[in-house]
């Protein structure tokens, strides 16, 4: 079913920018906190699984996609950029933490320090690289999926969560991969080129395979908040303070 189906009362983002939402709140503590786990869990391992190779945390990451989607589409490009910038300082605050507490001396008899190192520590060329994508994919994103939704009239959801997702992905890889790998041992142009390509494609295909989710997710949202935001009037810089 259509958004424009549903009975929802459709209102411009500066509008909803003096309005209240119940859920909104939840969504960015959801939003910071698959984002931070994403890295700091799923990113550190390397998994098989039926003779696939992969990183771990691209089965969880483009969950942060997801509800980057949720977030712009039922609350709009200014409420969105808000979660993104709160993202953001999170990623550096937990960089920054990971890399005070790696650099403490560890306590005599403690024997941990080399798993702690190997768990925690970080290169910094990877999370420059990883900051900067996640920022300029995200707001690309966001700005994507809002200009689809006025382009579309509020239908076809599934054109804005997907189209935007490949192009978000897109930037968000070509930003990461070459920052990250780009002549660094054992990556060749070639490998650098393919993993970039492979994983873009992997986040892409997460997202078609949960627009089911995409759809319940924001049905209930927009039912529970009882609006429809349109972003017609908005002011999509990222440094921007209102809609």
């Amino acid at each position: 079913m259509d958004d424009t189906e549903q009975g929802l009362r459709a209102i411009d983002a500066t509008a909803a920018e003096q309005r209240g939402f119940r859920l909104y709140d939840v969504m960015m503590a959801a939003f910071v906190a698959i984002l931070l786990l994403s890295n700091v869990i799923g990113a550190g391992k390397v998994a098989t699984l039926h003779g696939f190779t992969f990183g771990a945390g691209i089965l969880f990451f483009p969950l942060s996609y997801l509800l980057g989607d949720v977030l712009t589409e039922v609350y709009g490009y200014a409420r969105a950029r808000r979660c993104i910038w709160a993202g953001f300082a999170a990623v550096l605050f937990m960089a920054f933490m990971a890399w005070v507490v790696v650099a403490l001396p560890p306590a005599p008899g403690w024997t941990n320090q080399p798993a702690y190192e190997a768990v925690f520590g970080q290169v910094p060329r990877i999370v420059f690289a990883s900051v900067c994508a996640f920022w300029a994919g995200e707001f690309v994103n966001a700005f994507v999926l809002a200009r689809m939704k006025v382009w579309t009239e509020g239908k076809h959801l599934w054109s804005r969560t997907v189209g935007s997702t490949v192009v978000g992905q897109g930037v968000d890889s070509l930003i990461f991969y070459p920052l990250a790998f780009w002549g660094a041992g054992g990556w060749t142009h070639v490998l650098v080129v393919t993993v970039m390509v492979t994983n873009w494609a992997m986040k892409v295909g997460w997202e078609v395979l949960l627009t089911p989710v995409t759809y319940a997710v924001v049905g209930f949202l927009k039912r529970v908040e009882g609006v429809d935001v349109f972003d017609r009037a908005t002011n999509f810089s990222p440094f921007g303070r209102r809609g």
